[in-house]
């Protein structure tokens, strides 16, 4: 039944409430048939359940649902509490039961048990709180009689008279009776797409929304007072978002335990559309979308938008289109992976460090255990350095600059197409209300202030405030970025220890699979820290983000995505930036070692360079955590806590058999599913291994492929988490991604500065072209291992570091070598750098501001060249605008048509008036007072 069926025009500061914002009402075009119903939203058989969408009469519809706690007295377990809201007055509520412990009659003359002050606190605020619900207009209906045993359910509607008034507020666009034509493609385009319609139809989804439109109705922001100028439309499809002042403390406080809107049945009707068939079939948004059968199609982002919001919509098309973009990416990349598996053979360095003619002896890899080895015992490594360091590794590294450039404007394109699809070209974000928590320390800093200089102006949190807060944001992060660091250094000493403990073996075998045994195992150790320490650094970024109390919701989702981006941006790439950079550079020399704590020598790059070790540690991190941290976990937790919750409920179902007879509410079946935590995860996850794709990719040019691979089937694993595994989020009006837009920038333009010193100082493909152009004497790379290797002779090892078993190799090594530009020992400064190195470093520096300048300039160029508008929507948008003009100049016309259609019909009957003989004037006073009235009330 109807409650308070006429709005109230009481501002919302004043009942303490602040009412609904409308996010979207969708004129859909579709109105659902009766026999059309959903057959299964997941693998429950609970989830058939049909019943709870509506009121209790069957025709209100439930658009939000208030969950709380209850304690019921063993008593009273078998009665049960239903609250009607009478149509008289807003405040007044009607039981059709007694209400256990409020003084009813209870059976068998029972005294009334003791009550908790506690809970009665708590269901004084609920009663409060939903007075204030049912005067701004809603309607309400409590359930405790579910097969949730102490769990109650306060069912909201919003009546028609709400919904337009808060669009109007909101000034939400509504389709109009005004249907215009979209442009067309003309000629040699018009073929051309037509074609490519051809090729990719079947891999569009099977929706009708998915179609491409010739023509679109004009909007207009929704007003009472032009409703004549709308179409006429069925709401089949709306959703909202409750602002509520005060619902996050009271979730926070336990008042409420949950809040949220419903997988409605009957909204999921507006998933279906029938084929162009003998028979007619319906198919479900499960099927479309959230199903690993269709993996190879588009998704239909129309669709999600209109049920899950724009904020969520605009997620998954961005992940459809960065996917999209990953497929030219992972093609290039495996060119380049096969022409070094082609060139392999060809590669003259690796061939060189392969011949065993050539005899080379290296210096031992640690002190005293280790001895002289042949550098042909490194030829695998060698020649698998090759598939990623050769020539198009640098051609590779250009190419994924102008992909990441060409990415973010063709997503500024797509972004702009969306907007004007779903009516958001004009739409700018109402100024937010401030957090419950911001509220709550200024009124404390108010009170406090009033109290000791007694003044009571508005007072705001200004940056004296919050310092106490920065400084301990400051000195946190500052700790945290320093324990990762710590770790970083803890798996290196045990990648030395390792190495010198695994010399020690005394087969050959063990000795000759040192390096691979350490790199391996040490990668492993890196990837479960950075696990534990991304859902560490989660939390902590949120406490962080909750002590400096921003003022909105948005302040506070900014400040917590850049803290939370920081910290694991930091632990996931410090490793991989220790290898690149960092390893192997502060060796020193066989004779003057550098030694960590005295007693563990600095760890060497392998003879072919440190670059294919970084391959393999990218490659480790990044696969494991897509298959550990993103799927695994996605998939595994979220099951286990729903097993979780189906035994809590199981056994609190075993001990009242009524309430297990109950039917179970749609409500009750989407309390039992996961809270909707937010979009952060699952953007931080595509960013940081949007960072994996282009930061290293010299290194590792198969990740595009890797990544394309994981998101084909995160695109579908989240879908499906979305419609099955997840309490259906509140619907958020967006026209754009947010901070997530400028973090990718700014990771993309740190790709070309990193790949540029992966290439120059990680890879050998600087040295090598110095050796070509200065020091080959025929113009071929024969000679450049002997060039990149000194010399050392073994008498000048320092005391206790000499090998203990020199003559492994079976005779007496006098002159070792080793991988560095030093004088020989023959020289008269013998093992100081050579003029070589200096050669060396000028060119990489060199190399590294041209490829750096040259690759910012070519990707500034094409951010400059490619509009952010595409020219059909500005032409569109400008058409919009002309129309909406012409609407309203006929609208004006047709009212001052008819104005004077009724002045003239007004003076005719004053004419008439007039013209009666002076001996009924008196007789017809009457009359000529109804004219003049008439004409005042025209």
């Amino acid at each position: 039944m109807r409650v308070n069926e006429k709005y109230s025009s009481l501002p919302a500061e004043e009942k303490g409430i602040h009412i609904i914002n409308i996010r979207a009402i969708e004129d859909i075009g579709y109105i659902q048939h009766e026999s059309i119903l959903l057959n299964s939203l997941c693998q429950d058989p609970d989830a058939n359940c049909k019943h709870g969408l509506y009121f209790r009469d069957g025709k209100r519809k439930v658009d939000y649902i208030l969950v709380y706690h209850y304690k019921k007295s063993s008593v009273s377990k078998t009665l049960t509490r239903r609250i009607h809201h009478n149509d008289s007055s807003a405040r007044s509520i009607k039981q059709d039961h007694q209400l256990p412990g409020k003084g009813g009659h209870l059976d068998m003359g029972e005294s009334e048990p003791h009550m908790d002050y506690h809970e009665d606190d708590k269901r004084f605020r609920r009663e409060e709180y939903e007075g204030n619900l049912m005067e701004a207009g809603l309607e309400l209906e409590r359930d405790e009689d579910t097969k949730i045993h102490g769990v109650g359910f306060v069912k909201i509607h919003a009546p028609w008279n709400v919904l337009c008034r808060e669009a109007e507020f909101l000034k939400l666009k509504m389709p109009t009776k005004k249907v215009y034509q979209i442009n067309q493609a003309h000629g040699l385009l018009k073929k051309i797409n037509s074609v490519i319609q051809k090729i990719t139809e079947p891999i569009q989804p099977k929706v009708a929304e998915h179609k491409p439109q010739t023509v679109k109705r004009l909007s207009y922001p929704f007003s009472r007072e032009k409703q004549h100028l709308l179409s006429k439309f069925k709401i089949v499809h709306r959703y909202y978002v409750f602002v509520f002042q005060g619902i996050t403390s009271l979730l926070a406080n336990g008042v409420y335990s949950a809040a949220y809107p419903l997988h409605d049945v009957s909204d999921r009707g507006i998933y279906f559309t029938f084929l162009q068939s003998d028979t007619q079939k319906s198919l479900l948004l499960c099927e479309e979308w959230a199903s690993y059968g269709v993996f190879y199609k588009y998704q239909p982002i129309d669709l999600v938008r209109k049920y899950f919001g724009e904020k969520i919509g605009l997620y998954f098309a961005w992940l459809g289109v960065y996917t999209q973009m990953l497929i030219p990416a992972s093609i290039v990349g495996v060119i380049v992976f096969l022409y070094g598996c082609a060139t392999v053979d060809e590669n003259i360095p690796s061939m060189e460090m392969c011949d065993e003619r050539n005899n080379i002896t290296m210096c031992p890899l640690c002190d005293q255990t280790c001895s002289y080895w042949k550098m042909s015992s490194a030829c695998a490594t060698a020649r698998a350095s090759h598939l990623f360091d050769n020539p198009a590794t640098v051609f590779f590294s250009v190419f994924m600059a102008l992909w990441a450039a060409t990415f973010m404007e063709h997503w500024k394109r797509k972004q702009m197409r969306l907007n004007y699809r779903w009516d958001l070209t004009g739409f700018e974000e109402e100024e937010a209300h401030p957090r419950a928590e911001y509220e709550a320390k200024v009124l404390e800093k108010s009170l406090r202030k009033e109290y000791i200089h007694k003044k009571t102006d508005k007072e705001k949190l200004t940056w004296k405030d919050r310092f106490p807060a920065y400084f301990t944001n400051f000195i946190s992060i500052i700790f945290m970025i320093g324990l990762t660091f710590a770790i970083v250094f803890g798996v290196i000493i045990y990648r030395i220890s390792t190495a010198a403990a695994l010399a020690l073996s005394s087969t050959p075998s063990g000795r000759s699979s040192v390096r691979v045994t350490v790199t391996a195992t040490a990668v492993i150790i890196n990837l479960v820290v950075i696990i534990i320490l991304d859902e560490v650094y989660g939390c902590i970024a949120r406490w962080l983000t909750q002590i400096e109390v921003p003022k909105t919701d948005k302040s506070f989702e900014e400040r917590l995505i850049f803290k939370a981006f920081l910290l694991k941006f930091v632990n996931a790439y410090t490793p991989i930036f220790y290898v690149a950079f960092f390893k192997g550079r502060f060796v020193g020399r066989p004779g003057d070692y550098v030694y960590i704590f005295h007693s563990f020598r600095m760890e060497e790059c392998a003879p072919g360079g440190c670059l294919m070790e970084l391959c393999i540690q990218l490659s480790i991190i990044m696969l494991g955590k897509q298959l550990i941290q993103n799927n695994l976990f996605e998939i595994g937790i979220p099951k286990m806590k729903k097993l979780i919750r189906y035994i809590k409920l199981k056994r609190q179902r075993s001990l009242d058999h009524e309430e297990h007879l109950k039917k179970k509410q749609r409500y009750e079946v989407d309390y039992n599913l996961e809270p909707f935590a937010g979009l952060t995860p699952e953007y931080m996850e595509m960013i940081i291994q949007f960072g994996f794709v282009t930061l290293f990719v010299a290194s590792f040019p198969l990740a595009p492929l890797f990544a394309l691979l994981n998101n084909i089937i995160e695109i579908r694993l989240d879908a499906k988490k979305f419609v099955t595994e997840l309490r259906r989020p509140v619907a958020v009006r967006a026209k754009d991604i947010g901070i997530w837009y400028n973090i990718l920038r700014g990771v993309g333009k740190l790709a070309v500065i990193i790949n540029a010193f992966v290439i120059s100082f990680t890879s050998d493909f600087i040295p090598r072209l110095v050796y070509l152009y200065m020091y080959s004497e025929n113009g071929t790379m024969h000679g450049f291992v002997n060039h990149t290797l000194s010399s050392f002779n073994v008498s000048d090892f320092q005391g206790g570091t000499a090998p203990n078993d020199p003559m492994e190799l079976g005779y007496e090594v006098q002159i070792c070598r080793y991988k560095d530009y030093r004088e020989p020992p023959w020289s008269e400064n013998k093992y100081e750098i050579s003029k070589d190195f200096w050669a060396v470093l000028a060119a990489r520096l060199a190399f590294v501001i041209v490829f750096q300048n040259l690759v910012m300039f070519m990707s500034d160029f094409v951010d400059w060249i490619i509009p952010d508008i595409p020219k059909d929507i500005s032409q569109q948008i400008h058409k919009e605008k002309v129309l909406m003009v012409e609407v309203f100049m006929k609208e004006e016309q047709g009212k001052l048509q008819m104005l004077e259609t009724w002045k003239d019909k007004d003076m005719k009957k004053g004419e008439n008036c007039n013209n009666h003989s002076p001996k009924l004037s008196r007789s017809h006073s009457g009359s000529m007072s109804s004219c003049h009235s008439y004409h005042i009330d025209v």
